[in-house]
């Protein structure tokens, strides 16, 4: 090594001052003007952005084939051993080649963004041609729809990997298990419930068995599930997203989003998701209000001089829960935002949970029926079969599990009326206005940015609990009024009660407003950094390293 000396002026000056050791000197200040390209990288898989991601890969330190690899790994580690988490219902036996061949392509400088040779996982609702599409329904096992559906085929253009199709509540409803996929577990803790109905997906996004997920949200299904696994996640405004090739349960409310551990993973995903779409009237809508990139709504000052509503409404059922949401109210304050506590109309906080039934039943009963009509033969075809073949299943036989939460479920909607009728089609058609009227004008009287609200005012069930009567009463989240009215939610997470569960707030606005929720959804998480890696799926060799 060539070793450096200083010239005489300067050595004989810093003599002068006592300083005989000229590196003392010296040598900081040339650390501290050093570029920041000179210094090494740090990645750690459990907790990386899609941006961390493709920095490392941009490096030459990570390449889309390691990374699948990374997240194979812990599916086997932990949904297949371990713990047992049981999130997966099918792996795509093709994902390290799809891997290979988008690494070939970046190498023979082609890239398709920032999702390029990023590894997915969809809940099991969303049609993928070349896998099967269950919705968590042992008699749709091994049903491989004839197309994407189009998020799929979105993502599949993008450069993402459909990695896996991950479990749910049956049919999207009625509990957090499937008769196919049975019982997922919550990775904080194993006792307690993911939620539903897009458990697997909140499961997977917060085992890190990969970076980014896709659930469905008709009544809470994608903001449960983030709340209790403790990750990001996103329910758009009904018709930002195609709901096309997804298996239906109300297409009244239906909306596909994004799940992920940060909101900027959020805001990337939307960038490949939205549009309209000719398959999917609702995407009519957005026409003119979706933007190219959301990204460049991530701004960490966007609470100063912020307006926030708190619905007080839907406080006061759990102490620890409150206690953190009270926390991330003075988080929000600190960051410069004006709060305002706001009151739901009685009128809407009586009627939503009837009106709600009223749309939501007769919709899967017929509705679902459209999609299985797309079949192939050999699968049930209509809502009867389905019953009929759910109460065939009394016991737990060869990997199918009985779901008797379902099984209720689907006795209700057999007694639901045809869509013509005249109660269903006043409460879908004049329900729905006036809610969406109350919560707009509650929204606009107040000069509001957003509403704020504890995800779920408790924190998540034992498995197989069941709460008195007189306590479950209360403990219905507000969420299905973003799906009464069609309006967007993003929950981030609060933080953990003493047991180790996580608490997660909502920012709630009007249609079309993701731009504004990203914004101060993003100032907030930068502000409170409250996620937590499971302490139920550690770190495996290899995830960490400097580059």
């Amino acid at each position: 090594m060539r070793r450096f000396t200083l010239p005489s002026p300067f050595t004989s000056k810093l003599r002068s001052l006592g300083i005989r050791h000229w590196s003392l000197v010296i040598l900081p200040v040339l650390l501290a003007v050093a570029p920041a390209t000179a210094r090494a990288a740090h990645f750690d898989f459990a907790t990386a952005s899609i941006a961390d991601i493709q920095a490392a890969v941009a490096a030459g330190a990570l390449s889309s084939e390691k990374l699948t690899q990374l997240c194979l790994a812990r599916i086997a580690a932990y949904d297949h051993a371990g713990p047992k988490l049981n999130a997966v219902i099918t792996l795509n036996p093709k994902a390290l080649d799809e891997a290979r061949a988008l690494d070939a392509e970046r190498k023979a400088g082609k890239s398709r963004g920032p999702l390029h040779g990023i590894p997915v996982v969809l809940k099991d609702n969303f049609d993928t041609f070349d896998l099967p599409t269950t919705g968590g329904f042992y008699g749709l096992k091994g049903s491989t729809p004839p197309r994407d559906a189009t998020m799929t085929a979105q993502l599949r253009a993008a450069g993402a990997i459909i990695l896996a199709k991950v479990n749910l509540s049956e049919f999207a409803s009625g509990g957090a298990m499937s008769s196919l996929g049975g019982q997922s577990l919550n990775p904080h803790a194993l006792t307690y419930s993911p939620a539903g109905s897009s458990g697997g997906t909140g499961v997977a996004i917060a085992a890190a068995y990969s970076p980014l997920g896709y659930g469905t949200d008709t009544g809470g299904s994608i903001r449960g599930p983030s709340t209790s696994n403790g990750i990001v996640g996103l329910k758009p405004t009904q018709g930002l997203t195609s709901r096309a090739g997804i298996i239906p349960l109300a297409l009244s409310f239906d909306t596909g989003g994004p799940m992920a551990r940060s909101v900027a993973d959020i805001a990337v995903s939307l960038n490949v998701t939205t549009g309209v779409d000719p398959r999917d009237d609702a995407t009519k809508r957005s026409a003119g209000k979706t933007v190219p990139d959301y990204t460049k709504f991530l701004d960490a000052g966007a609470l100063k001089g912020a307006r926030i509503g708190v619905a007080r409404d839907f406080f006061g059922q759990d102490t620890e829960v409150d206690t953190i949401i009270e926390s991330a109210l003075s988080a929000l304050k600190a960051a410069g935002a004006t709060l305002v506590d706001v009151k739901y109309p009685d009128a809407v906080l009586k009627l939503r949970t009837d009106l709600y039934n009223a749309i939501r039943r007769p919709e899967f009963k017929w509705q679902v029926q459209d999609y299985l009509a797309t079949l192939k033969p050999g699968f049930p075809k209509t809502h009867a079969d389905i019953l009929a073949l759910s109460e065939k299943i009394t016991a737990p036989t060869n990997g199918v599990f009985p779901n008797h939460g379902r099984l209720a479920l689907y006795r209700q909607e057999a007694k639901s009326p045809p869509l013509t009728d005249p109660a269903y089609l006043a409460a879908a058609t004049h329900g729905l206005a006036f809610v969406r009227d109350s919560i707009t004008a509650v929204i606009t009287s107040n000069k509001l940015d957003a509403i704020v609200y504890p995800t779920s005012p408790r924190r998540p069930q034992k498995i197989g609990e069941e709460l008195p009567a007189a306590l479950a009463a209360t403990t219905n989240s507000p969420t299905n009024f973003a799906n009464l009215t069609g309006f967007p939610d993003l929950i981030i997470p609060a933080g953990f009660t003493t047991n180790g569960l996580p608490v997660g707030i909502s920012f709630f606005g009007p249609a079309w407003s993701e731009p504004k929720l990203l914004a101060l959804g993003y100032a907030y998480e930068q502000a409170t950094r409250a996620l937590r890696s499971p302490v139920n799926t550690p770190a495996l060799p290899g995830e960490s390293f400097d580059y």
